[in-house]
């Protein structure tokens, strides 16, 4: 039995679960390595591959996905959960296209960053590196496992993922369709490893790091999850706690544009975490579109928690209260207010928001660059629908997930912010005096 299969046994206890864990971090710092150095057409070969495999396993895919399926529903899991968790053809198709568009992206280790001589004739070049090894945990969503490890292994990192229990047997059919990708590449099989048991202790080893073998964590989920990770990780995250996006209807807003921008931006998707929260209204076109975006949420089947004027234009509006300026409703939900002009607008989403994604709509630019300046969010959008708040909408082809800190990775993470980087001085027997 192969070091991995011997990953995949049964976990009876958690003295075995420690030994697994530690294992399976012992095991991805040695495929680090390995993919360090390995070439580009190495890991496009195993891309390519992996995607192949997960088109092949489609019937093994779906079949352990039922019974997910199954499981969940018996639990009396939400709707919403169950959207996550179903596989399709047509969903599995999408997954491996995913894959196969991340192997056409560039390679981003190796690139020279920037490059400069000193006077003593030293040259020094910053260039791309992979971070090492990267923590996956994540919640439902089957789809996580082929795109955290296509992204990571295009980066050169090795990775080892924790998905949830909904989703444990149609993780593990994905993943052992990766696995046989890897080995096109002439790969190690430690390079996208998935940890083996629904034991919820296995979250707490990896936030303790795995005995320094996580350089860095992403975690996938809902707020409590993404909670837990930010107050125990003992290693850097990539993540955001809360996706409270705003749109801002400036007056020089085109009244069709902001309908269309505000629909697509609260109800295209309402569980995701670029869905619109909020809507701010400009004083001083509130009598010309106030009244109608109200009416277009509302007769579209959102509830609509508004301020005393807004209130005021439909007897359906209900009261707003402090606590839903700073909500993520993750549904059919979204606050308004009237606010006096951008800077109102501009304190009201620093005051309230969550640096995830906000947007303003306005045919006037210096209303639009003051906005795009003031607002300190990781995605600032004009005239656009917050719902591009998506690394594969970015071009980046997938995402590992959205980063709100100010550190490294802000915004969707894809393939480059998988990176980092090291200086190379080449000299020709320079010394320091």
């Amino acid at each position: 039995m192969s070091a991995m299969n011997a990953s995949l046994t049964t976990v009876s206890s958690r003295t075995d679960l420690a030994t697994v864990m530690d294992q399976i971090g012992r095991r991805a710092r040695e495929a680090a390595r390995a993919l360090s150095v390995a070439t580009t057409a190495e890991k496009d070969e195993a891309l390519t591959g992996m995607a192949e495999a997960i088109r092949a396993a489609a019937p093994d895919i779906l079949a352990a996905n039922a019974e997910d399926v199954t499981e969940a529903r018996s639990r009396g899991v939400t709707t919403a959960l169950l959207d996550r968790l179903k596989l399709d053809d047509k969903r599995i198709a999408a997954i491996a296209d995913g894959v196969a568009a991340v192997a056409a992206l560039r390679d981003p280790v190796g690139t020279v960053m920037d490059a400069w001589t000193r006077p003593n004739g030293m040259r020094i070049e910053r260039v791309r590196v992979p971070l090492g090894v990267i923590g996956v945990v994540y919640e439902s969503r089957p789809n996580v496992t082929a795109d955290a490890g296509a992204l990571c292994l295009k980066a050169g990192n090795a990775v080892i993922l924790r998905g949830g229990s909904d989703s444990f047997r149609s993780a593990r059919a994905i993943h052992a369709a990766m696995v046989e990708g890897l080995h096109s590449g002439d790969l190690p099989e430690a390079s996208i490893q998935l940890v083996p048991t629904r034991d919820r202790g296995a979250v707490g080893m990896m936030l303790a790091g795995l005995d320094g073998n996580i350089d860095v964590l992403v975690p996938r989920g809902g707020k409590d999850l993404v909670a837990r990770v930010q107050a125990e990780a003992r290693v850097p995250t990539f993540s955001h706690l809360d996706g409270n996006c705003h749109v801002y209807v400036d007056r020089g807003a085109d009244l069709e544009m902001a309908l269309s921008i505000v629909r697509n931006a609260k109800l295209r998707r309402t569980g995701i975490c670029g869905a619109a929260e909020t809507l701010l209204v400009d004083r001083a076109v509130a009598a010309t579109h106030l009244a109608p975006l109200v009416k277009m949420l509302l007769d579209a089947g959102c509830e609509v928690r508004g301020d005393a004027e807004t209130q005021a234009v439909d007897s359906r509006v209900k009261p707003a209260t402090l606590e839903d300026w700073g909500t993520e409703y993750l549904d059919a939900i979204i606050a308004v207010r009237v606010v006096d002009g951008v800077d109102e607008a501009i304190a009201h989403v620093e005051h309230f928001g969550s640096h995830h994604t906000d947007a303003i709509v306005t045919d006037d630019p210096a209303a639009a660059e003051r906005f795009l300046a003031g607002v300190d969010s990781a995605i600032v959008g004009h005239n656009v629908s917050t719902q591009f708040a998506d690394g594969g909408e970015f071009g980046f082809g997938a995402e590992i997930g959205i980063a709100t800190g100010r550190l490294h990775a802000r915004g969707p993470v894809g393939v480059e912010q998988l990176t980092t980087f090291k200086y190379r001085i080449r000299g020709a027997g320079q010394t320091r005096p």
